[in-house]
């Protein structure tokens, strides 16, 4: 169960398939406009291909990628692909950090290194952490996981990320933070594993929450819960076809690059804080190394399966709560915006809580001081 050091180095060849296939890209014969109202902005789009065609450098993403140390461990015949970074000096805590979808363990590059050593940015030293970052099951270097049962994936993906860091790396306690599926995956674990994991940082609650009666909710529940449900019929499409048909849009995104990428950039432009401008928040070689680790492990749809099984057989639902300390960074720009602290209680030991003045779903990429202040400050007070 030893972990083995891992590079990444992408064969050559499915760089020169991919540079062919963004050149015979076969257009739509829609509008071309540069709004995004209907989806990925098709003027957008062109530009964003031209790029990735003629200017992104994978290389060179691949060499800053390959600075941070990599391993895989086999864990109940999956290999588990992570970034272990050791803190420069004593780990106040070792924090396992899980993202979400369409994103991967690359939306934590930014803060990485204000976490192990924040001494090196003005910091306090004593803050560091052992920094454990990875590639969820069915996503990027991981890749496809084969369960024991179809039903509640993110419970047996929470299992193997559970012993990753006690019977890998050693971790008797250790600290859980994370957003959109990884938030869920930290609420599982701190629910299933609380002599472990001493406390859990959120920048979301989960969608779980939102089935609640809203007959036993406040007013102000009530108009964020009717706030919630209008944001997603807008804007939660996307949410349907992967939880319904995953099986008819997976082919179609692991074999067009730009498909996959109209699919995902529509999706950090619309949890973007950007006012519309999406590279205000990420730039290009931002959103191509994200989309690229997508293509070249092929696991789009892998990475979409939970969706479908989660809402056959939901991992979490609003009556399970978590007991350990739990941390909330809410970003305003997020998809229904901040919640009420009281809707929060309802599942959640709330022990910390943060309203941002800005920022969406992708905090450690688009607010990285923020965040990871957010993160530093919370787990100081459980470690004390």
């Amino acid at each position: 169960m030893k972990p083995e050091p891992f590079l990444i180095n992408v064969d050559q060849a499915v760089l020169g398939d991919l540079e062919q296939r963004l050149r015979r890209t076969h257009w739509t014969n829609g509008p071309r406009d540069d709004t995004w109202d209907f989806g990925t902005s098709p003027e957008y789009l062109r530009d964003f291909l031209r790029y990735w065609q003629n200017q992104f450098d994978w290389r060179k993403a691949e060499a800053y990628l390959n600075q941070f140390s990599q391993f895989k461990a086999e864990l109940a015949g999956a290999r588990i692909h992570f970034i272990h970074e050791k803190a420069h000096g004593q780990a106040r805590l070792p924090l396992l950090l899980l993202h979400g979808w369409p994103d991967s363990f690359y939306r934590y590059y930014k803060v990485i290194p204000r976490l192990v050593a924040p001494g090196a940015i003005g910091g306090d030293p004593r803050d560091a952490f052992d920094v454990v970052v990875p590639s969820l099951p069915g996503f990027g270097f991981t890749g496809p996981v084969r369960h024991g049962s179809p039903k509640q994936p993110n419970r047996q993906s929470a299992q193997l990320l559970w012993q990753l860091m006690t019977d890998v790396l050693g971790y008797r306690k250790f600290a859980v933070a994370g957003g959109d599926g990884g938030g869920a995956l930290a609420q599982i674990l701190a629910i299933e594993h609380p002599e472990s994991v001493v406390g859990i940082h959120l920048t979301d609650l989960g969608w779980h929450v939102t089935n609640v009666d809203p007959k036993t909710c406040s007013k102000a529940e009530q108009k964020y819960l009717e706030g919630a449900k209008k944001a997603f019929m807008a804007d939660g499409a996307y949410a349907m076809v992967q939880a319904t048909t995953p099986h008819s849009l997976a082919p179609a995104l692991t074999d067009s690059p730009s498909g996959l990428a109209a699919w995902i950039l529509d999706r950090f432009h619309s949890w973007s804080d950007s006012g519309g401008e999406i590279e205000k928040s990420f730039s290009k070689d931002e959103l191509l190394t994200n989309i690229m680790i997508y293509w070249v492990t092929g696991t789009i749809g892998s990475s979409i399966e939970t969706y479908r099984a989660d809402t056959l057989s939901p991992s979490l639902t609003p009556s399970d709560h978590v007991d350990v300390p739990v941390g909330l960074a809410l970003f305003p720009r997020d998809m229904s915006g901040i919640p009420p602290r009281e809707f929060a209680e309802r599942t959640l030991n709330v022990q910390h809580w943060t309203e941002m003045p800005r920022g969406s779903h992708f905090p450690a990429l688009e607010e990285p001081e923020a965040y990871a202040t957010d993160i530093t400050a919370f787990f100081r007070k459980l470690a004390a």
